[in-house]
């Protein structure tokens, strides 16, 4: 059985869909892909004027996308919600038809059409429907089978492009908000208020980033291992104006020194051996954003001269290129060793370091801010709880002595670390001493504290006595303005009712609480 001469074409027919698919896949623009796909049928088809109109789910604007080939006269005296109106009756019939929209009539297909009547194709893909493309024909053209089938591939070559492209238009769509909500989020979790300590260190702290995210300065953030530097690091770029582009972050003491440069500045294809296309570095790609250098001090001091030159000049320079690349970039540097004491043993490059040191931050250990030792411990232990899927509501008094005398040299990340296994370990809904490390309370690691730790804790502790008693009395006027209620004396006395409750077990003022809730009970009774 032969093939039927419906579906045999010719070699000019195969070049029509070479030159139709090119064009279906050369733009994005609907209005473009169909003024230059209207001049291949116009020229090779016979198509005089041509309307496309497409189902809800495809329009953008309007369900009219692509009018052409009408006449101001003619548009003026037409009306096209016909045109729209028969869209749902043509995709049922699901074959071409002839419409007169100046009759609104359909008919079946004939071979001469008047000037006055259209084919319709209905554009339907599976259970689909797309929509439907109407098309006239100069008076001389005969509507013949093969001119038929070359249409209606046509027109299902031009929905399976509608329909990619609204799959890509809605990926798009869907990925931009995505990242948007993302920045968005990653803004509310580094701003400065959700950042936790409230000691005069970190107010301090807080303070020097609001002032320095409104500039563009280059910022050098100093501090131990575990202070929070790259916290502090996403809150300067996440609070500045900058936070719409790139925050990119590189560990210089993680990289190789032989792959550093390439992974700064990037390297053009050719450049080494395995260069087999280029590669933009990480300042290309923070443009208009934020880069982060953490431990600077690790890099090498031939990499710290070419660091210092973009620094100087705003510009890189591809490895394998001789074409600097313009960049506008802010630099946030982190580093947890002394840059002096680096510099005096000629480790660290001077210039650089005052091209680095244009607005210092210095991060304080967390030994000197015990008072954030609480705030932080209980905000680890409801992330933990959660993440852990415990209910774990509270730390007893013991525990809490327990960490408010260790020296920390672990600083945030080990206390951090110590709060999770103590919640993995704890059977119950508070957290006791035997859920902490052991050496925690182990003498010989207290004596190991550095001289001046040791006298600041014996400094402490002559005063604690006093420290207390003014503190009690404090509580004890809480409670009595606000007839023993915890949380109303929280807000008082601005701390959390969790550490009310903590303190006033620790300064065992539990009788003082009850005393007040029992004199209330009898005010009401009377």
């Amino acid at each position: 059985m032969g093939i039927p001469s419906s579906f045999l074409y010719h070699k000019n027919d195969i070049l029509i869909f070479e030159e139709i698919s090119v064009i279906l896949s050369s733009s994005l623009i609907l209005k473009h892909v169909l003024k230059h796909m209207f001049g291949i049928l116009q020229r090779h088809l016979g198509v005089e004027k041509c309307v496309l109109v497409l189902s809800e789910s495809y329009f953008e604007n309007d369900h009219l996308k692509k009018v052409m080939g009408f006449g101001e006269e003619e548009l003026d005296a037409l009306s096209f919600s016909v045109w729209l109106e028969k869209m749902g009756l043509i995709l049922s019939k699901q074959k071409p038809c002839v419409f007169n929209p100046y009759k609104q009539k359909l008919s079946d297909v004939k071979e001469t059409l008047s000037e006055k009547e259209f084919l319709a194709f209905p554009i339907r893909l599976g259970e689909d429907n797309i929509g439907v493309f109407y098309c006239s024909l100069k008076t001389s053209v005969v509507a013949s089978d093969q001119r038929l089938n070359l249409l209606r591939v046509i027109c299902l070559m031009l929905g399976q492009e509608l329909k990619l492209k609204r799959l890509m238009t809605y990926e798009r769509e869907q990925l931009e908000k995505e990242n948007q909500q993302l920045k968005e989020e990653l803004k509310e979790k580094y701003d400065i208020h959700n950042m936790i300590g409230n000691s005069r260190a970190m107010r301090k702290v807080y303070e020097l980033i609001r002032q320095v995210s409104q500039s563009n300065a280059t910022v050098l953030i100093q501090g131990e291992s575990g202070t929070g530097k790259e916290l502090v690091a996403n809150a300067v770029h996440f609070n500045s104006a900058r936070s719409k582009h790139g925050f990119i972050k590189i560990n210089c003491g993680a990289i190789p020194e032989n792959l550093i440069e390439s992974e700064l500045f990037g390297y053009e294809k050719g450049a080494f051996t395995d260069a087999f296309e280029r590669k933009i570095g990480k300042f290309e790609a923070a443009q208009g954003g934020t880069i982060f250098l953490d431990e600077i001090s690790e890099l090498s001091l031939s990499m710290q001269v070419k660091l210092l030159r973009v620094l100087q000049e705003k510009e890189v320079y591809r490895i394998g290129s001789h074409v600097p690349q313009k960049i506008d970039v802010r630099v946030i540097a982190a580093t947890n060793r002394s840059l002096e004491e680096e510099m005096a043993s000629n480790r660290f490059r001077q210039d650089l370091f005052y091209r680095l040191n244009v607005f210092p931050i210095q991060l304080p250990p967390l030994r000197e801010r015990r008072s954030d030792i609480v705030l932080l411990a209980e905000h680890f232990l409801q992330k933990f709880s959660k993440e852990n899927q415990k209910m774990i509501t509270g730390i007893s008094a013991k525990a809490f002595d327990l960490l408010q005398s260790y020296h920390w040299p672990g600083n945030v990340r080990e206390l951090q670390n110590y709060i999770e296994r103590a919640v993995i370990l704890c059977p119950t809904q508070t957290l006791q001493v035997n859920q902490l490390p052991i050496f925690l309370s182990d003498k010989q690691v207290s004596e190991k504290m550095a001289p001046i730790h040791h006298d600041l804790h014996e400094l402490s502790r002559g005063l604690m006595p006093e420290l207390d008693r003014i503190e009690s009395q404090f509580i004890q006027q809480a409670l009595q303005k606000t007839k023993g209620n915890i949380k109303k004396a929280a807000l008082l006395l601005q701390i959390t009712p969790r550490i009310l409750a903590y303190k006033i077990q620790k300064l065992s003022l539990e009788s003082h609480t009850k005393k007040q809730q029992s004199l209330l009970k009898n005010n009401e009774k009377t």
